[in-house]
């Protein structure tokens, strides 16, 4: 493995902390006898090439620091690939980092982790979702994930979340849930799952995980298994205004999974088709449904 160890970060996540968590991680790396090249990206696709650059001339290994933005960046040139991926998770969601019990804005313990990782040879194999159909890159293959792929209520709310000016966290969230309550209605999908009949049925939303959250600590997923080798797929019915608020405040812990009008399965691979919605992954839009997406086994070496 070469000693070169790459860091992706995003200056601005965290309203200014991935500029400052740079430095603690980097420190902890060269402790640890490597060196240190550091990807900026004069915006996402620059970024992408040089770490896709980075990758090819054989960097040891890649250290995300931002939040799930730059996870996601750092997925679509890492995803089979034997780099492995670090992360220094200091953003305004981290759902990838806390579904995995990795430190939230902590840079320092985290960069002793990965270094720590590293030295002794330590990684966990994780699944990921792979978008086939639908992604909204396709001269750049398949759009990964490793959190939650979301359409409908939700994948409104990230619409209206992204447009604000405001950056409040999962406060943002909230209140562009708020607004989008006023033209909430149901929405026709016809759901394949793995290679069954399609079903149709009217829902709120329908959440694919690869992992249990989004948005900043929503267990929309929360059963989801990272290396189990299947989807988690949350089904929220026709539950109008007043159900919604219901069980809106559930989804934190997890205890919506319960509720009569949820329905949960399990499958490889899931086919979403619905008229006027953006899927959406990872926090980042992945293009209009129909989407196809399919879990990848072992598609990810991780540093933990």
């Amino acid at each position: 493995m070469s000693s070169e160890i790459t860091l992706l970060v995003n200056p601005t996540a965290g309203r200014g902390r991935g500029a400052h968590a740079a430095q603690p991680a980097a420190s902890a790396l060269r402790a640890a006898g490597f060196s240190v090249r550091t990807v900026l990206g004069a915006d996402a696709a620059d970024a992408l090439a040089r770490l896709r650059g980075a990758v090819r001339e054989g960097t040891g290994a890649v250290i995300a620091v931002g939040g799930d933005g730059v996870v996601s960046l750092a997925l679509q040139a890492l995803a089979g690939t034997p780099v492995p991926l670090g992360v220094v998770a200091v953003g305004t969601g981290n759902d990838f980092a806390r579904g995995l019990g990795l430190p939230v804005r902590d840079p320092a313990r985290a960069g002793r982790l990965a270094a720590e990782a590293l030295k002794e040879g330590r990684t966990r194999a994780l699944d990921l979702g792979r978008v086939v159909r639908g992604s909204s890159r396709p001269e750049s293959g398949p759009t990964w994930y490793g959190t939650v792929l979301c359409s409908g209520f939700d994948s409104r709310v990230n619409e209206r979340g992204s447009r604000t000016r405001l950056r409040a966290g999962r406060f943002t969230y909230d209140l562009a849930m708020l607004a989008e309550l006023a033209s909430l209605a149901p929405v026709r999908y016809r759901l394949t799952l793995d290679d069954g009949e399609p079903v149709e049925t009217e829902a709120t939303l329908v959440a694919v995980g690869n992992g249990p959250s989004y948005g900043g600590g929503m267990r929309i997923c929360a059963d989801a298994v990272p290396d189990d080798g299947l989807l988690d797929v949350t089904v929220v019915g026709d539950c109008g205004r007043a159900g919604l608020l219901k069980v809106f405040p559930r989804v934190y812990k997890g205890t919506h999974l319960s509720h009569p009008k949820v329905t949960v399965h399990r499958a490889a691979k899931v086919t979403l088709e619905a008229v006027g919605l953006t899927a959406w992954a990872d926090g980042e839009p992945v293009g209009p449904l129909p989407v196809t997406t399919e879990c990848v086994p072992a598609a990810l070496r991780l540093l933990a």
